[in-house]
């Protein structure tokens, strides 16, 4: 870690130069709260081989360089991963890289200008890998945008929830090291805490809801703005490849988040891998539903300004994300991971019922499953050989956080392989 050492010391002087709950997934399923462990499925997890766990705690010791927490875009974008990284614009993340580690030991860095949503402060955990690749994993938790909703979805974050997900579920699934299969176990790791309500794209401080007048804290795409200042000057250089990642409400921000993160590491492979999250059209979720979504976390703030599509009158279109980051990032490869009948998200779709009155939420599961292949073959269809589909019968919700990334297939393909091929460039659609 060497290089990681030398740019502690060296950035800093540069930047004082120029004054600058049915699934797998134990990292935070929808209606969690407390740690965030979610529940885990009836499977078997692998057996692997546990790094060190026990997470150290990090406060910085200097203040973040530079004020942008919603980012910014370096050289032209185009997420041509051949492309020509010594032409691009100096990077916009130019605060203090993240202090150096052991190598497969997770740590807890805070972030005292990041917020969780109820104001208390948030972080990150990182562990360190000997391959030259990074996995930014965006944690899911359910969502915030009634009172019901907000019951039931985490507002804090702190060092010892993480202590405790990183002594367990921190080595499983796609974080396990010890499994040959995982085609990432050996790369680099940030984990992104779930704690906003605002699937990691609230850019809305001090947000009220008709329902529920407190002061909420939707902002975690300004958090990961913060995040970004750091990570990137940590990484930046000695990565040639990003898995940007996460599940449920986290699949949604991994997506949320792709494009300046793919924009922040220019001539890189940056691979979108979203679990359990699917944007799917107005026809499946609701416009009146996304138009709530994007009043109470101020979602057009945390769209790229250049998605015309993305924010439309009606205030749906949400799907035109996907559209764009796939004509913007054609030379990179992005995917979606769904149940057919997901019953976790075909419950959160179904407040959109009856023009987003229903009483009863809840979407038919012939209904979801058409909006799933109606993403696949009409929104994530161009250009051709970007986006990946991998769908799965029955209900459960998530499934790379656990026992299920190794052993799930579909249609005589397991899970592990198909991530395989996307993590080597190439995508298909995958569906029993």
């Amino acid at each position: 870690m060497m290089a990681r050492a030398f740019l502690t010391v060296l950035l800093p002087l540069t930047a004082f130069a120029l004054l600058g709950a049915c699934g797998d997934d134990k990292m935070g399923e929808e209606g969690s709260t407390g740690d965030s462990t979610g529940g885990e499925d009836t499977e078997t997890a692998p057996t692997t081989t546990a790094p060190t766990t026990t997470p150290t705690t990090t406060t910085p010791t200097g203040a973040t360089s530079g004020d942008d927490a919603s980012g910014g875009t370096t050289g032209d974008s185009t997420g041509d991963p051949t492309g020509d990284a010594t032409t691009a614009e100096p990077s916009p993340y130019n605060g203090e890289p993240l202090p150096d580690a052991d190598d497969g030991m997770w740590n807890w860095i805070d972030f005292p200008e990041a917020r969780c949503r109820d104001g208390s402060g948030a972080g990150i955990g990182v562990r360190y890998g000997s391959a030259p690749g990074l996995v930014i994993f965006f944690e899911g938790g359910g969502a915030c945008f009634n009172a019901l909703t907000c019951g039931a979805n985490p507002a804090s974050y702190n060092a010892g929830q993480f202590a405790g997900w990183a002594g367990g579920a921190g080595n499983e699934g796609i974080f396990a090291t010890g499994n040959g299969d995982n085609p990432v176990a050996d790369w680099s790791y940030v984990y992104v805490p779930y704690c906003t309500g605002d699937v990691h794209a609230g850019a809305r401080p001090d947000g009220t809801l008709p329902d529920n007048p407190a002061p909420q804290q939707f902002v975690g795409y300004l958090n990961v703005g913060h995040f970004l200042q750091r990570v990137v000057p940590t990484f930046l250089g000695d990565v040639d490849h990003v898995l940007v990642t996460g599940v449920s409400a986290g699949g949604f921000g991994a997506a949320f988040n792709y494009d300046r993160i793919a924009d922040a590491f220019p001539g890189e492979k940056v691979t979108l891998l979203d679990d359990s999250g699917p944007p799917m059209s107005d026809d499946y979720m609701a416009a009146c539903l996304q138009k709530q979504w994007r009043a109470a976390w101020n979602l057009d703030a945390s769209m790229p300004a250049e998605c015309t599509d993305c924010s439309p009158a009606d205030g749906g279109g949400i799907v035109n994300l996907g559209v764009y980051l796939g004509m913007k990032h054609k030379g990179q490869k992005l995917a979606l991971i769904s149940s057919l009948g997901d019953n976790t998200i075909r419950f959160f779709f179904g407040f959109g019922k009856d023009n987003c009155m229903a009483l009863f939420p809840d979407t038919p599961e012939q209904k979801f499953t058409e909006g799933l292949n109606d993403l696949r073959d009409n929104w994530f269809d161009m250009p051709a050989d970007t986006w990946g589909t991998f769908y799965l019968s029955g209900q459960q919700h998530t499934w790379i956080g656990g026992g299920s990334y190794a052993t799930a297939q579909s249609n005589g393909t397991l899970l592990i392989d198909w991530v395989t091929d996307l993590i080597g460039g190439s995508v298909s659609n995958v569906a029993p």
